[in-house]
């Protein structure tokens, strides 16, 4: 390949040296290297007056420079994997396979396909603009906070492009530290609470998940993703090791009920915190379930999938409810973004390329909008030094620039055409009525819901009187914080526009990874889908089909998505005899996506 031989690694490794540069320097710089900022707190909470900005000396400034610098070049470094990307290609590519613990027969192995292309894209430009976001902000410990983010870009960009199991743990874990060292420091008042409170919650479920890597490493005798994407798991070992790895998953995406560490997280963290938290976090859960939950554990994730649709439309209208309710523009955006995350594991779970394809531009779209959305809040909050909406309105006479960005991430974000919201949406939901019209309408529902709470926070902050005397005071966006909102202006509205260069690159590894789904579920045996057959021995009924979304959604008949009948078009595609076809309410449609065979009666 063009632009083969060590660019991945380069990449992931390269805010090392920036990390080194950082610690070396004060050494040479040893006079001169207080700001003037307050002798205590940080200027994230310090009270200062709207027309004083913040001087600092170009020594003091240095770790944000060297930050900036480095996170800037990897980025520029990170462009190259997509221009020599090839699109045809399913597998993976810019492979690197070394030694890395003989004794234990360990490898680095790294790679990138069409869906973790685009999240090592996502993690190489926020961090720039998260530093650049902080440039001002964050005054205490600047050199500490600095090779925070530097450390965290590392295992970011290292878990996405991992191909060894194990080193994906210690990259995903290893996440832990650098985000928990920078909601517990340079957060809000509670922000010990926060940060310890997101440590234990995520840890918790990391812990079950490395359970489950050390019984795959016994059970395949490898460690390496490729090889493991190979390998068939039992079928009673499939539902043990997915239920393990969804209770790490879960708490990183977040589902609901799983959800209530990310509010405390969100509004207690720094503005950049909040961005990289929204933007590339929380999409480390809805990569895990496409590259490991998915593929390697099939028959599982077909009689889990109702489960999930379940826990994802409470998550859409519950979550949207409580947004609706918020007082806090950070607390509101948090509870929004739970909602967006249940659209995405509906659109995974479909198991369609549409749903698919859907829900990975969506993570894509929400990473992009959600942490514009928290700029955005970080830039009024510099100025007036407060969250409350109540506190804002009108501010529109006086920050008309800042009204205009902000307005166009809303409508990003509540799936407006031409923007990026509205290609992953359309797609999970064409997804999700291949599935099941009340899933799908049930999705939509949280549609309208989002337009509700995103247009009354809109409206409340940037619209109505401008009565309040500290807001006649306010300035509009200076030139920093217009460089932070222009890649993000530009890539919502290409992605809206133009969304076929994002979705090219990832569908060859998409279609893969259908493929190989609904191959293992037309292979499996009907006494694989135990959900099926336990639910069919509790009714004392004779099994109705091999395919597992009718038994498993069965077993979720008393939920919401539970219809009364089926529908014509699902019972063209099944080949159940007529006995079986009266409508009860606990029969449910055959999924248009699952692969389906006759199977013979109890």
């Amino acid at each position: 390949m063009m632009f083969d031989g060590g660019l991945l690694s380069l990449i992931t490794f390269l805010p090392l040296l920036g990390i080194a540069v950082i610690l070396v320097a004060p050494l040479f710089l040893r006079a001169d290297v207080k700001a003037t900022a307050p002798a205590s707190g940080d200027a994230h909470h310090a009270h200062q007056p709207n027309h004083a900005p913040h001087h600092v000396s170009w020594k003091s400034d240095f770790p944000r420079w060297v930050a900036l610098i480095t996170s800037g070049l990897v980025f520029l470094l990170s462009l190259l994997l997509w221009t020599g990307f090839d699109a045809t290609l399913p597998g993976f590519q810019f492979e690197e396979n070394h030694q890395w613990i003989q004794a234990l027969g360990l490898r680095y192995h790294a790679g990138i396909d069409g869906i973790s292309l685009f999240f090592v894209l996502l993690s190489t430009l926020l961090t720039p603009i998260c530093i650049l976001a902080s440039w001002r902000s964050v005054t205490m410990r600047v050199r500490d906070y600095m090779i925070a983010f530097l450390l965290l870009e590392i295992m970011m960009v290292g878990m996405f492009a991992a191909l060894n199991i194990v080193t994906f743990y210690v990259f995903f874990e290893g996440v832990l530290i650098p985000m928990f060292l920078i909601v517990g420091i340079w957060g809000g008042e509670r922000r010990v609470y926060a940060a310890f409170k997101f440590f234990l919650y995520t840890l918790t479920g990391s812990v079950l998940m490395l359970l489950a890597i050390l019984a795959m490493i016994h059970n395949a005798g490898t460690s390496d993703m490729v090889e493991l994407l190979g390998y068939s798991f039992p079928v009673h070992w499939q539902y043990i090791l997915w239920l393990a790895f969804f209770a790490a998953f879960a708490v990183k995406v977040p589902m609901w009920p799983f959800h209530t560490w990310l509010p405390d997280a969100h509004v207690e963290a720094p503005t950049a915190g909040s961005v990289i938290l929204a933007g590339v976090l929380l999409k480390m859960g809805g990569y895990g379930f496409l590259r490991f939950s998915i593929p390697m554990f099939p028959i599982a994730s077909a009689e889990f999938a109702p489960f999930i649709f379940t826990l994802s439309v409470v998550a859409i209208i519950y979550t949207s409810l409580v947004a609706l309710a918020q007082k806090d523009m950070k607390k509101l955006i948090a509870y929004s973004s739970v909602a967006h995350m249940g659209f995405v594991t509906i659109g995974l779970f479909t198991l369609s390329s549409q749903g698919v394809q859907g829900a990975v531009l969506q993570m894509i779209s929400h990473g992009l909008v959600s942490g514009a959305l928290f700029l955005c809040v970080g830039v009024v909050y510099d100025r007036l030094h407060t969250r409350e909406i109540a506190r804002y309105g009108g501010i529109v006479k006086v920050m008309p620039k800042y009204a205009a960005i902000f307005m166009l991430f809303t409508f990003a974000s509540i799936g407006l055409p031409l923007t990026s919201g509205f290609v992953g949406e359309i797609l999970i939901l064409v997804g999700a009525y291949q599935i099941h019209i009340i899933l799908a309408a049930l999705a939509a529902l949280g549609v309208i819901l989002g337009a509700a709470y995103a247009l009354s926070l809109y409206r409340r902050v940037i619209f109505g009187k401008l009565d309040k005397a500290d807001l006649q005071d306010l300035w509009d966006v200076s030139r920093r914080e217009i460089a932070l909102f222009v890649p993000l202006v530009i890539l919502v509205l290409w992605m809206g526009i133009y969304p076929q260069s994002f979705l090219s690159p990832m569908q060859a590894s998409i279609d893969k990874l259908v493929e190989n789904y609904h191959v293992a579920i037309a292979q499996a045996e009907p006494a694989d889908f135990i959900v099926q057959h336990q639910w069919a021995k509790w009714q004392q009924k004779p099994v109705l089909s091999q395919d597992p979304m009718v038994v498993a959604a069965a077993s979720l008949s008393q939920s919401s998505l539970a219809p009364s009948n089926l529908s014509q078009s699902n019972l063209s595609q099944s080949n159940l005899s007529q006995s079986n076809l009266s409508p009860s309410p606990t029969r449910l449609p055959l999924s248009a996506s699952i692969i389906a065979k006759p199977t013979d009666q109890d």
